[in-house]
């Protein structure tokens, strides 16, 4: 089994990577302004307040903007290279990164309708990845 390292996780973003191993997207969201962001942090960057639950998510959005990565974007990936990363404007509010799967050959396009799917690479980490809504 090949070694993948694992992403950085911390009291800010745990939430986020349990709920990832859980097939849940789950986003912090202020209790003062009520929107959902991305990064995670201990304040709000919209009006920072400290108060921040976090709340599950559709995972639905549509990309914003894509390329093509020829090296390890993110090391978990590097099995798959070349591959397409894209940032995803959530219907919650918030962007999010990651890779686009199942394109079968085509090319991504923006304002695509996608969805959060959820890749268990071992035991231990799930990744969330795109997957373009039929």
């Amino acid at each position: 089994m090949t070694h993948r390292p694992r992403p950085r996780i911390g009291p800010d973003n745990a939430p986020f990577w349990e709920g990832c191993r859980r097939h849940t997207l789950v986003l912090p969201t202020c209790s003062e302004c009520g929107k959902a962001h991305l990064p995670p942090g201990p304040v709000c960057p919209y009006c920072f307040s400290d108060r921040i639950t976090w709340r599950r998510a559709t995972g639905q959005g549509h990309i914003s903007t894509w390329t093509i990565v020829h090296k390890a974007w993110f090391p978990a990936f590097t099995d798959d290279i070349p591959y397409n990363v894209v940032q995803v404007k959530l219907d919650e509010g918030p962007q999010l990164t990651s890779n686009l799967v199942g394109l079968s050959g085509r090319t991504p396009e923006i304002g695509q309708r996608v969805e959060v799917v959820f890749d268990d690479v071992d035991d231990t980490l799930t990744l969330h990845r795109f997957r373009v809504l039929a």
